[in-house]
């Protein structure tokens, strides 16, 4: 029994790794964020949705309704709000899969997403508790704001 209880007090830290919390109490007023303006960020035309993150659809789609637990496929980019590009996937051969509601990518994405059609792009605007939090994650420095263009190519039926 002692060595479960052990074992469950290590496990817990990395639980947390890239969830974020629900509060965000360090997170920036997203209001207040700088964001370059290259990246079509006006915080004031979008709509807050779960724990604070900002969604805009860019092109509704036509298709159906996303669903939290069927893979689906994406294109995006992601950046710091500085304009930086960390990441990106645009490949037509190998969108990204993924099912929202096995928590394997951050909460600013199982939040924002939801709500989409397929065919739909939509820009997310993400605080540090809903991406990364305090820690880095290779190019992305800790406490970083998040802006990432996400693009519903189809889900599994």
């Amino acid at each position: 029994m002692r060595v479960l209880f052990r074992a469950l007090l290590c496990a817990l830290p990395l639980l947390a790794v890239g969830c974020g919390d629900a509060s965000g109490p360090n997170d920036p007023d997203l209001r207040k964020v700088a964001f370059a303006p290259a990246l079509g960020v006006d915080i004031a035309s979008m709509t807050r949705v779960g724990d604070g993150v900002y969604v805009k659809d860019l092109t509704v789609g036509t298709g159906a309704d996303v669903n939290p637990n069927k893979v689906i496929s994406v294109r995006y980019q992601g950046w710091l709000a500085d304009g930086t590009r960390f990441d990106h996937n645009l490949d037509p051969r190998a969108p990204f899969q993924l099912v929202l509601s096995q928590g394997r990518v951050i909460a600013g994405w199982t939040q924002g997403i939801p709500g989409m059609k397929v065919g739909g792009k939509r820009l997310l605007v993400i605080p540090p508790s809903l991406g990364y939090g305090d820690r880095p994650n290779g190019p992305i420095p800790a406490n970083s704001v998040l802006v990432f263009e996400v693009e519903v190519i189809s889900q599994s039926s």
